[in-house]
């Protein structure tokens, strides 16, 4: 199976909101959902593709010049467990490393509201090498916020002065 990750196209921000509805135990919530196609329209996103489908997105927040956030990311579940969200989270850490980020986050629900679905996005996460680094309980209301970095290397060819 070849995987092929693009910047996303304006004409396809459907497939954001249909791989969304495909995963209501992890996108659920109306609003939410359609706030985060409505993201994909104004941050940079890019779309996975397994031959002429498209069956994952991820959506990548700049905090600062050397910060970025995973803000959104979801593959259709009968992909799941192909490598294709593995795949993003490189191409992602690839192209913020040469951009010269040094920090990476994602944030998802935390472990002290038990839910299965979660757990496998956590596993997912430290299995990427990223650390959980605090449980949040207030900014998201009725719901933990687990946040989870990760520390990317410097860019090829720079040295420890060239990156700050």
């Amino acid at each position: 199976m070849t995987i092929t990750i693009r910047p996303i196209r304006d004409d396809e921000h459907g497939a954001c909101e249909r791989i969304l509805r495909a995963l209501p135990d992890w996108f659920g919530i109306e609003n939410a959902l359609l706030d985060y196609v409505r993201d994909t329209q104004r941050l940079p996103t890019q779309l996975a593709h397994v031959g002429d489908e498209a069956v994952g997105f991820v959506t990548v927040r700049r905090h600062f010049p050397r910060a970025a956030e995973i803000h959104c990311m979801a593959v259709l579940p009968e992909h799941h467990r192909a490598g294709i969200g593995r795949a993003m989270v490189q191409f992602i850490e690839h192209d913020l490393t040469r951009q010269g980020v040094r920090f990476l986050q994602v944030k998802t629900l935390g472990p002290s509201r038990p839910c299965e679905y979660y757990e496998r996005t956590r596993r997912f996460y430290e299995a990427m090498d990223f650390t959980p680094l605090e449980e949040l309980k207030d900014l998201w209301p009725g719901n933990p916020c687990l946040i989870f970095v990760k520390t990317l290397p410097p860019p090829i060819g720079a040295d420890a002065r060239s990156v700050g």
